[in-house]
């Protein structure tokens, strides 16, 4: 038996599946985030150990004969966050995670060196590690100057698990420290924060062994012989999950936030385009990724101001998609990452008249994540990254309407895996049995079942195409106004 974690900034989520990677059992545990200030968004270590925790002991609970013969585990977890522990591992403040926008000053001074870009492949963003440790010792010098180790949010479980300062490269790609062509950390971007190589984990794979369960965790009820490989991202390890390794592979998520994502066999960045380059979950992989800010979270937005669950907005409209409408949504309600790297641009609905209906807005908002959407795709596309097709993934994907509408948007065929038959879960535990048994991650890591295929409506490929290219040059506008 094999165990996937995932350790999420809303909860954990424990899959046990066989060695075949047929699911055994699941169970989850959840934990909240803390906003101490606008901008700020924390969360206490202890919750995710508590979380892990909690759901290992309902799964021993249920599945027992299945539990005791685990062979290994492996983790997935929410990127960029900066864990900071002294020389003794203790916890030194609350965790500022991927969403915390507090650094914009100090990823704007390291985006300012050359370096960051040529070396990193990417734009250093706020949300990223490296400014975050900078935040600290110019805001919180006392803490800084304690800082013994830094981890990524699923690394201090593992560290927890085994007592091994450990991380692996998906999750070290996105901290703006990692030479990510090189995969190795880099002395030059280090030195732009003030860290050192003696403050990072040590660096794997992620399908490498970290190491047995260490005795100090026998309350879990592990097997003694457990081993705990490395993992990965989030996004990486959703892509163990549904096969996507290489070029050609990829998926499209309906999340809170939207992703566009593409396997490479090569290291091909473009920085330029706020495209992320990262190191994949597995050897000698990378994957490229567009990222919208708010893709369903822009759904629940209309949802409040309508009184209607998203759910009853989207059945409205049925499943056939109607020609581009006069009302248009921008979704920058959080700001932007691609193409723009805006923190700072605010959304737009326009083109409303009275005669307009809650179908009329839900379509605009739709749409217009959607086109938002494409623009990552377009980006992608721009590294050299091909995509014919795309899994699709996520909440929003359950709307029949919207799928139909992105895979025209895209001019895209969109396949969706059966229900629950994917995910980060799933992908660690793929990762676990490759770093136990040895087994190549293509032979393990196979596509989801498909329950359908959606095909773009060709009668209104066009129209969109048009569409598309106003909404892109609406952004100078946008941008301009108070």
């Amino acid at each position: 038996m094999y165990l996937g974690l995932d350790v999420g900034t809303s909860g954990v989520k424990a899959l046990l599946v066989d060695a075949d990677g047929r699911t055994v059992g699941s169970a989850d545990a959840t934990y909240d985030v803390t906003n101490p200030a606008p901008g700020w968004s924390e969360q206490d270590p202890a919750d995710w150990t508590g979380g892990v925790a909690q759901a290992l002991a309902q799964l021993r609970s249920a599945h027992g004969s299945a539990f005791a013969a685990i062979k290994g585990l492996s983790l997935s977890g929410h990127m960029h966050g900066a864990v900071l522990v002294d020389a003794e591992g203790a916890v030194l403040r609350p965790c500022i995670l991927w969403n915390d926008t507090r650094s914009h000053a100090e990823a704007a001074e390291m985006d300012a060196a050359k370096a960051a870009r040529d070396l990193s492949g990417n734009i250093v963003f706020p949300g990223f590690t490296a400014p975050k440790l900078a935040w600290v010792a110019r805001h919180e010098p006392e803490v800084f100057a304690k800082v013994a180790r830094v981890m990524l949010p699923k690394d201090y479980v593992v560290w927890w698990l085994t007592g091994r300062y450990a991380t692996e490269m998906s999750d070290a790609a996105g901290t703006a420290w990692l030479d990510v062509g090189k995969r190795d950390w880099s002395d030059t971007l280090l030195s732009l924060g003030g860290m050192t190589r003696a403050q990072m984990p040590d660096l794997l794979e992620g399908t490498d062994v970290v190491g047995p369960v260490q005795s100090a965790r026998a309350d879990l009820g592990l097997p003694q012989d457990a081993q705990v490989v490395a993992g990965g991202a989030d996004n990486a390890v959703a892509a163990c999950g549904v096969g996507a390794l290489g070029e050609g592979d990829g998926f499209v998520s309906l999340g809170t936030s939207g992703v566009v994502l593409a396997g490479r066999d090569r290291y091909a960045p473009m920085a330029a385009n706020a495209v992320h380059t990262f190191c994949h979950a597995v050897p000698g992989r990378w994957y490229q990724m567009g990222v919208v800010l708010a893709a369903t979270d822009s759904m629940n937005w209309l949802a409040r101001i309508t009184g209607q669950s998203a759910g009853a907005l989207s059945d409205a409209l049925g499943t056939k998609v109607q020609a581009p409408g006069g009302a248009k949504f921008y979704p920058y309600l959080s700001g932007e990452r691609t193409p723009h790297n805006d923190a700072q641009v605010r959304g737009g609905l326009t083109g409303i008249d009275i005669a307009s209906t809650p179908q009329d807005l839900t379509r605009a908002v739709m749409t217009g994540v959607s086109f938002a959407l494409r623009d990552s795709l377009e980006a992608l596309r721009g590294t050299g990254a091909q995509l014919d097709s795309a899994l699709a993934i996520g909440g929003g994907t359950r709307s029949p309407y919207w799928t139909q509408l992105l895979a025209t948007v895209l001019n895209l065929p969109l396949e969706r895996p059966d229900e629950g038959a994917f995910g980060a879960a799933l992908g660690a535990a793929r990762i676990a049995i490759c770093g136990v048994t040895g087994a190549a991650p293509a032979q393990v890591m196979s596509k989801p079942p498909i329950t359908d295929v959606i095909q773009p409506d060709a009668a209104h490929v066009a129209a969109y195409d048009d569409a598309y290219a106003a909404f892109a040059a609406a952004y100078p506008t946008l941008k301009a106004m108070p």
